[in-house]
């Protein structure tokens, strides 16, 4: 066998870029989710935005105290996300925990680990899209059990909309949530969908309902705000991509006021 060449060091003096790409968006997913990687791949990522993730732990079935069991593992997963480096965003992907925990609280646990930076929670984001898209009644559907959607209906009230109608499908585990066929979802839509409200949400970001949202919308006739279409769009926004997508449903035509 031949010998290996000497490995000589070059002395040749290296240009370094102050980041790999311009903008880092970073993830806190459940350690069961299928669904927000792939979709946020898909709508956010690009060479110029990176995204970075950390998974948590999570047990179903989901239920109010097994979301409120996740707050504490929040502020080691944002830590572990680019150690002692700069984020431009970072969103925590689970609707029905922050509604449970509180956008405040959640914030606040984020930024123990990545001071100042902006936190994207999926209902907060909605709230956003629906004010953008100037909706004041709307309908909600979700994939949860009635004692899980409860909290929901509440905090969209509380949030001043006109809740016209809220259907669920009564699942208690994330992983079946994220196997609900997309045609499945434009029906369920077309179902939950009350005549006179403005708007349609769609919550859970184990569901893949941002892929379908354009169809839904044509088969509803109004606009259709997703957990993860949301917060997609936000995620966008603060990161200064103002590109228009109507591919993707109504909501990534919009422009967002700030954060």
């Amino acid at each position: 066998m031949d010998a290996f060449p000497t490995i000589r060091q070059t002395a040749m003096a290296l240009d370094f870029d102050d980041r790999p790409l311009s903008k880092r968006v970073g993830l806190v997913i459940l350690a069961t989710d299928h669904t927000t990687e792939p979709d946020f791949q898909r709508m956010v990522a690009s060479d110029r935005i990176g995204l970075y993730t950390a998974r948590i732990p999570y047990a179903n079935p989901t239920t109010p105290d097994n979301l409120r069991r996740m707050q504490p593992s929040l502020t080691e997963g944002a830590s572990l996300i680019l150690p002692g480096e700069d984020l431009d965003v970072i969103c925590y992907s689970c609707t029905s925990a922050s509604v449970v925990i509180g956008d405040e609280e959640i914030e606040a646990a984020i930024n123990l680990a990545k001071p100042g930076v902006p936190v994207v929670t999926p209902p907060l984001a909605a709230v956003r899209g629906l004010q953008a898209l100037d909706a004041k009644r709307i309908s909600i559907l979700t994939p949860y059990t009635i004692e899980t959607s409860t909290p929901m209906a509440s905090y969209f009230a509380a949030k001043g909309f006109d809740v016209a109608s809220f259907t669920c499908f009564g699942l208690d585990d994330d992983r079946e949530m994220a196997r609900i066929s997309p045609p499945s979802l434009i029906s369920a839509a077309q179902e939950a969908m009350a005549s006179d409200a403005d708007a349609l949400f769609i919550s859970c970001t184990a569901v893949r309902a941002a892929g379908v949202a354009f169809a839904i919308e044509q088969a509803i006739g109004k606009p259709v705000v997703s957990s993860n279409l949301a917060t997609a769009w936000a995620t966008l926004r603060i990161c200064d991509d103002l590109m228009p997508h109507p591919e993707w449903g109504s909501l990534m035509t919009q422009s967002m006021a700030g954060w």
